[in-house]
């Protein structure tokens, strides 16, 4: 069973298209790739998805279950990752790995982390006194913790230094779930992922399973 699939799905906002005829296939295990520049539609796949937003037309079954039925119930399953989004920030770093460890109902091993990221004296204060790159950490923390059954990753390496962004990769590859990783950026895609969709203006225009060369392919398609 695909841990997402997809059949003609599309999603408007008033006259705007933002997702047309999207069909995708993503298997258990797999690292995959939805590439395209800002706006091309890979934040509204992730929150038709995860159950954020309805979609207009198509199918979905994400591990196995229709988004729209049971939402919360699917969220359960999952590590979401959203570009724009910050720990609240009337928590500390610490309230704030409590909250979720509450949210989950799972231990989270907090010095292992802390260690891993470098958050060394960074959990004792409020998030909003932290560095975008510092609550960027944080959110990685609570997509994966919990070991979820997919992951959805939305360009997660934003305001990372790049010793740490190294460490994500690797949180990446030891996940032995399934991670939907939207992003941009050709070189993280080619590094990371055992496939590639490059979406743009809404659709999916190629499946790249052959991830060599993955620059030259992307501006095949794309104006820069």
């Amino acid at each position: 069973m695909a841990t997402i699939k997809t059949e003609k799905l599309k999603k408007n906002y008033g006259d705007i298209e933002a997702l047309n005829d999207i069909s995708i296939e993503v298997n258990k295990g797999d690292i995959v790739g939805f590439l395209g520049p800002n706006g091309a539609g890979k934040s509204t796949t992730i929150e038709v998805l995860t159950g954020q937003t309805d979609r207009d037309a198509g199918k979905v079954k994400v591990l196995g279950q229709d988004p729209e039925d049971n939402p919360v119930e699917l969220r359960s399953k999952l590590g979401i990752l959203p570009e724009r989004e910050d720990p609240p920030s009337f928590l500390t770093g610490r309230e704030y790995f409590e909250f979720i460890s509450d949210i989950r109902d799972k231990q989270l091993e907090t010095d292992k982390w802390v260690k891993r990221l470098r958050l060394e004296g960074k959990l004792d204060k409020l998030t909003h006194n932290l560095s975008k790159g510092e609550r960027q950490k944080l959110m990685i923390v609570q997509a994966f913790f919990h070991n979820p059954d997919l992951v959805f990753i939305d360009e997660p390496m934003s305001n990372l230094d790049p010793v740490i962004q190294e460490e994500v990769k690797k949180i990446f590859s030891e996940h032995s779930e399934t991670v939907f990783l939207c992003t941009h950026n050709v070189e993280l895609a080619q590094e990371v992922c055992d496939k590639v969709f490059f979406i743009k203006n809404g659709e999916v225009i190629e499946e790249i399973k052959d991830t060599e060369d993955l620059r030259e392919k992307f501006l095949n398609h794309y104006d820069y």
